[in-house]
């Protein structure tokens, strides 16, 4: 059966009691209702294309659907906010067969449930190719938002979250067709589909006095870039002594990568949704974050090991889809 095949509210009927929903009025009516027991909303959104951020070769529609769950709420984390309430929006083939868009349903159901999220309501509509689009609202529970801009001379620069990389190599993978192999390329593969963003870290992180955060998303030297122009600041990052350099050695024993590639999967490789923050100094990061450099004075910039980064790669460009 193709979704063509039906009307809105039929495919409806088929998806919504796959999707876990705890709002004070779920779908079903105009708009639905969610408690905001801070009074402040954080707010985020996020689109997948097909053909630029998925490919339907190399991601089930449950993968899709996990990523699209991981990427959003791993943005509410990064403010150190948990996340409420969840709006899923969906273009879609006529020629789409209904089962994919279950299996998304069921994708975004599993990364509700390991994530702690629910789905309050969205829409569907046609195009020419799958698109999904996701608002997360979150609550602060009283925190400030954790922002960009604070970083400051003399800060830790810390990491927390999966190994850094590790998307980038899966991607680099299935591009070039290695979809099963011994060892740790089925692990990577999985990186890549459906990451796991450490969202309990984003409030513990604000708790603990982190002075700047955000969600790496785009490649680290790219993000790391964003905070240090919001801050006006340099961020230096340790590449050797640090899970940089253990992840970009991991990643080439894996993968047989020589050693300059597996360092661009780990500073220019995106879609890990690990969180890097800034903490003063006499600050004690939560356990999970691990340091990976300091904040110093000077002209906005990302140094690696106290230089610019010489490598291939700057991290991924939405419009130029690399």
């Amino acid at each position: 059966m193709r979704v063509g095949d039906l009307d809105e509210s039929e495919l409806l009927t088929r998806v919504l009691p796959l999707l876990p929903s705890r709002a004070l009025l779920g779908p079903g009516d105009d708009a639905a209702v969610v408690a905001a027991p801070d009074a402040r909303v954080v707010a985020t959104t996020d689109v997948l294309v097909e053909g630029r951020d998925f490919r339907r070769d190399w991601s089930t529609g449950a993968d899709v659907g996990w990523k699209a769950v991981a990427q959003n709420v791993a943005d509410v984390a990064a403010m150190g906010a948990g996340c409420t309430g969840l709006l899923v929006a969906l273009g879609l083939p006529g020629d789409l067969d209904v089962a994919w868009v279950e299996d998304f349903a069921t994708g975004v159901a599993q990364a509700c449930r390991a994530l702690g999220a629910v789905v309050v309501g969205g829409d569907l509509s046609g195009a020419s190719e799958v698109v999904v689009a996701v608002t997360a609202l979150g609550d602060l529970a009283g925190r400030a938002p954790v922002l960009r801009s604070g970083a400051r001379p003399g800060d830790v620069v810390a990491l927390a979250g999966p190994p850094p990389g590790r998307s980038a190599a899966g991607l680099d993978l299935l591009r070039a067709g290695r979809l099963r192999g011994p060892g740790s390329v089925p692990d990577l593969l999985a990186a890549h589909r459906r990451p796991v963003p450490p969202v309990e870290l984003g409030p513990a992180a604000a708790d603990a006095g982190a002075s700047a955060l955000m969600d790496v998303s785009d490649g680290l030297l790219r993000d790391a870039g964003r905070i240090a122009a919001a801050s006006g600041a340099v961020l230096d990052l340790h590449l050797e002594g640090t899970v940089l350099a253990g992840s970009a050695g991991a990643l080439a024993a894996a993968t047989g990568a020589d050693p300059a590639t597996a360092r661009s999967w780990v500073l220019t490789g995106g879609e890990d949704h690990g969180l890097l923050a800034c903490f003063p100094a006499g600050a004690r990061a939560p356990e999970g974050f691990r340091a990976v450099g300091r904040v110093l004075a000077g002209a906005p910039s990302v140094l690696v090991d106290g230089e610019p980064w010489s490598g291939a790669g700057s991290g991924w460009d939405h419009f130029r889809g690399r």
